[in-house]
């Protein structure tokens, strides 16, 4: 799943950006076709280190000319990379759903004066490298990380799930929904079961960095795993029992019966309400 996601998030790299500015492939990029063929680059014994757009609008699994973002590792206080994100789900008896991902980034979020208006640090999300489609332009809006995300079975209300997290939304959410389609684990279960996370992107936040082959795994992942992870190169760094900075909450939705169940992870405040 980890080389999975390395190369689904050098694709975010190469081509996302304010579809204002930028012509995004989209359906190539969703296709199955050009699934299998990125999923052919996929070493199941080694990691890569090397950050592999593909070329979608060519349907072939790697970019002929990819050119590596730059970055400017710029050191950032610690007090300055405070986390300010929460999640909302909510579901009502007939199953209409709501999520969302409510962000000012941080450093944090500043009020304008009186008005209560809210000066966000989104911007930091846009780069200055003009090989990126996220680079920073007059009106242009920066590429986010917030995935608030409904799911469906069969055209009917599924599921809602969402997270705090940064780059670790999208992978802690695929995580948990996997945790409940494939291995049958119950909301709580899905948000409590150790996670991991790859750092082999862009960051969209700080100073942008770039940490080819990083992987974090919790400390409740067994020793002999983690162990072979590094045995195929991946740089593990190991975090505390419940140390990813990601934290959903997730709400499954019985169209048959109508009892609905939610889960809240304890990595930080998070809290399921039922009335």
């Amino acid at each position: 799943m980890t080389e999975a996601l390395k190369l689904a998030l050098a694709d975010r790299d190469r081509f996302y950006g304010d579809p204002n500015f930028v012509k995004i492939p989209t359906q190539e990029l969703l296709s199955k076709n050009y699934a299998a063929m990125r999923r052919s680059l996929i070493d199941e014994k080694r990691a890569s280190l090397d950050q592999r757009p593909g070329d979608p609008t060519n349907m072939k699994p790697l970019l002929a000319s990819a050119t590596t973002i730059s970055y400017n590792a710029v050191p950032i206080p610690e007090i300055e990379k405070a986390n300010d994100t929460t999640c909302v789900n909510v579901i009502d008896k007939e199953g209409n759903m709501f999520s969302a991902t409510p962000s000012g980034a941080w450093l944090p979020a500043v009020v304008a004066g009186d008005t209560g208006v809210l000066m966000g640090q989104r911007l930091q999300s846009a780069l200055t490298d003009p090989n990126s489609p996220n680079v920073v332009a007059p009106g242009k809006r920066p590429r986010i990380t917030l995935t608030p995300t409904l799911v469906l079975k069969d055209g009917q209300p599924f599921m809602i799930l969402s997270t705090p997290g940064g780059d670790n939304q999208d992978q802690a959410l695929l995580q948990v929904l996997l945790n409940i389609i494939e291995f049958g684990m119950n909301p709580q279960e899905a948000v409590e079961a150790p996670r991991f996370d790859t750092q082999h992107y862009v960051s969209s936040f700080d100073n942008h960095e770039f940490l080819a082959g990083v992987l974090n795994v919790e400390s409740r992942i067994s020793a002999d795993i983690i162990q072979k992870l590094g045995g195929r190169g991946h740089k593990i760094k190991i975090q505390s029992a419940w140390g990813t900075g990601s934290s959903p909450t997730v709400i499954l939705y019985d169209g048959k019966s109508g009892v609905i169940s939610g889960g809240a992870d304890p990595r930080r405040g998070r809290y399921a309400v039922a009335w």
